[in-house]
């Protein structure tokens, strides 16, 4: 499901690169070109892509289906693995919807994280692992909501983060992608609504042109600092992972799980890449 959601991702968000190498498009636009084939490279590589992250997610149900776990768990986890994926294309549509209305709502944009990162990533899957158990409680998933919903937007607004101020080196993306995308995060929400007369007809100048230099990188992350609004979606990582290990501190959670998630809710804000 995952590795769906990074090739559709990437092909929606035009970005040429993950992890260092080229985007499944790029690769597939690649072949069509070393192998000199009839029409169109890009669109070749664009319904290449199409395809690839449908089979993904067809290997999954696969997957699940071929584990070898009783048919009776399987069936008790569908409708949270059913609703995973409706929420995942949800999420998906929404981060589309949001870049062509250029909205600049911190709200609507903390919505499309919780359905694009934070369900999928961490409140489902705790769900779907709760559903295969025989020994699941049914209070066991409003804890797992009230760990997973905040972890997975907190997860997401660590990933704006790095979608600008990143390092290429540890990113495997050029520098500032996510500006010359021009993506509507909470971050971006943050610094227009922060922003004076001046530092916002600046932005605006150069916030989400594709041929953006590093110099114009640079002009439009120094105004997201000046404005606050780092400063301020650093503050809500903090609290919303706080709220995350509080949760895993209750007392629905064994305690040697709990400590697992407290692990987690650790290395999912704190990394840099």
């Amino acid at each position: 499901m995952h590795v769906c959601a990074l090739i559709h991702d990437d092909l929606m968000d035009a970005s040429d690169r993950r992890r260092g190498a080229p985007s499944i498009h790029k690769q597939f636009e690649t072949i069509h070109k070393d192998k000199n084939l009839h029409g169109s490279s890009e669109q070749f590589g664009l319904a290449a892509s199409v395809l690839m992250g449908d089979l993904a997610i067809i290997w999954a149900d696969k997957m699940l289906h071929e584990s070898g776990v009783k048919s009776s768990q399987i069936l008790s986890a569908l409708p949270v693995y059913d609703e995973m994926r409706v929420e995942l294309m949800a999420g998906q549509y929404l981060d589309v919807y949001e870049q062509a209305l250029a909205s600049e709502s911190i709200e609507r944009s903390l919505k499309v994280a919780r359905y694009k990162s934070g369900k999928y990533s961490i409140e489902r899957p705790l769900h779907f692992g709760a559903a295969l158990s025989a020994n699941a409680k049914s209070e066991q998933y409003g804890i797992y909501s009230q760990y997973g919903l905040p972890l997975g937007e907190a997860f997401q607004l660590r990933d704006d983060i790095i979608g600008v101020f990143g390092d290429p080196k540890e990113t495997g993306k050029p520098a500032g992608d996510d500006l010359r995308e021009g993506k509507r995060t909470v971050l971006i929400a943050s610094t227009l609504s922060k922003s004076n007369g001046a530092q916002r007809k600046e932005f605006e100048k150069y916030f989400g042109k594709a041929n953006l230099d590093q110099a114009g990188v640079e002009v439009l992350r120094s105004i997201i600092i000046d404005t606050g609004a780092l400063k301020e979606v650093e503050l809500l990582i903090s609290q919303m992972t706080s709220n995350a290990r509080t949760a895993a501190k209750s007392g629905g959670i064994s305690p040697k799980a709990g400590a697992m998630l407290e692990e987690m809710a650790i290395a999912a804000t704190m990394r840099k890449s």
